[in-house]
């Protein structure tokens, strides 16, 4: 009896080392099972993502084309002499503004007013002459119907005094070509404008009507014109608002800040450019203020009407996809929803959005690119 209680003793610490293992292995099969059947814990949630958002607004906004223009003076003449002669006088500075009839150019008169009084002196003489063969013709006929003298003799007078009438009238058509060819040698300016480079030199010998240039030019630039073209899918469209109306136009000027008075549509081609696929149009501006400049570039304007209730975004809000373009929605949950739209015309900075959207609703403006659909957002528009 002793003997066996001395085994059962020594088989007990085994015998619960091996129930103490059993049962940890059973505790850590339970926990592994219990994580894998989902057993609650503590719910992780992904972080907000901060983005900026636009409210969709209805707007009255205007239909509108936009091109590159270039400034044009609204008439140029090259001042050329009409005579020949040394030139004696220069009365302008160069990139002076002159009016109409002011005295730009003398060339020497002295050879034309002696040709000019040549002229009268013959048209003095001549004219005197045909008086007397007038007085001659007249008193031949009365002693033709006399029969003092024969008829002959009175159509030799008659002849007589109607070629000296005509030769004075010759006279006189030469003494007005003398007297313009003085005129001429005193070149006033045709219309007010600001004038260019002089290109001759006081002292020069001038040719008149001289093919290789003009003395100077002269630009019109009160008004001023702009000229722009457009794609031809427009011109039914012009075609439709000028019928209307005039229509306006507005330049701006890069890199300045002063904005030009809006001007008027005033010309639109009477053909399309067949190799551009386009249209000319210009637009004609007071210019009070002389911000327009000939052969200068601004973008041109042409607004053909207003268009009521359009729902507007900015423009920065379009995003492209697989699918074409959306935006970003914020709901009410602060969640995002992709949302596919169909934009229209640019405004400035801004879209008008001709399907998809609704006024009120908002649209993320910064941030998309962390978005997904169903992220959560967190709006700072700072």
């Amino acid at each position: 009896m002793q003997d066996r209680d001395a085994t059962g003793s020594q088989r007990n610490p085994l015998r619960t080392l091996a129930l103490a293992v059993m049962l940890a292995a059973g505790a850590v099969t339970m926990i592994f099972m219990t994580r894998s059947e989902g057993t609650p814990q503590r719910e992780k949630r992904d972080p907000l993502v901060p983005v900026k958002v636009a409210v969709a607004e209805r707007k009255d906004v205007p239909v509108q084309l936009q091109a590159v223009g270039t400034v044009e003076a609204y008439a140029t003449v090259s001042i050329k002499a009409r005579v020949d002669g040394q030139l004696v006088g220069v009365h302008f500075r160069e990139g002076q503004d002159v009016k109409k009839g002011d005295l730009l150019f003398t060339i020497d008169p002295r050879p034309y007013q002696t040709a000019l009084r040549e002229a009268r002196a013959r048209l003095d003489r001549d004219a005197a002459l045909a008086d007397k063969a007038d007085l001659d013709a007249k008193r031949y006929a009365e002693l033709v119907a006399k029969n003092y003298v024969s008829s002959d003799k009175f159509e030799q007078f008659r002849a007589n005094a109607e070629a000296l009438r005509a030769t004075a009238a010759a006279d006189r058509a030469a003494l007005e070509r003398a007297q313009l060819n003085v005129d001429y040698c005193f070149i006033k300016a045709p219309l007010n404008g600001r004038t260019g480079r002089l290109l001759v030199d006081e002292g020069a010998q001038i040719k008149a009507n001289d093919d290789k240039g003009g003395m100077v030019d002269i630009l019109q630039i009160l008004p001023i014109n702009v000229g722009f073209a457009v794609p031809q899918k427009h011109l039914a469209e012009i075609k439709l608002h000028m019928a209307h109306g005039s229509l306006k136009v507005e330049v701006d000027i890069p890199e300045s800040r002063a904005k030009p008075e809006p001007g008027t549509l005033s010309f639109l081609d009477n053909k399309v450019n067949t190799q551009t696929g386009t249209v000319l149009l210009k637009g004609t501006f007071t210019n009070k203020d002389r911000l327009l400049w000939p052969g200068q570039f601004v973008m041109a304007t042409l607004t053909l009407t207003t268009r009521s209730d359009a729902v507007v975004i900015p423009s920065v809000a379009i995003q492209v996809g697989q699918d074409g373009q959306f935006v970003y929605v914020v709901k009410p949950d602060m969640s995002v929803e992709s949302r596919s739209v169909v934009p229209g015309m640019n405004v400035g900075d801004d879209v008008v959005i001709d399907k998809g959207l609704a006024a009120g609703e908002k649209v993320v403006t910064e941030g998309q690119l962390r978005l997904i659909p169903g992220a959560r957002v967190q709006v700072s528009n700072s």
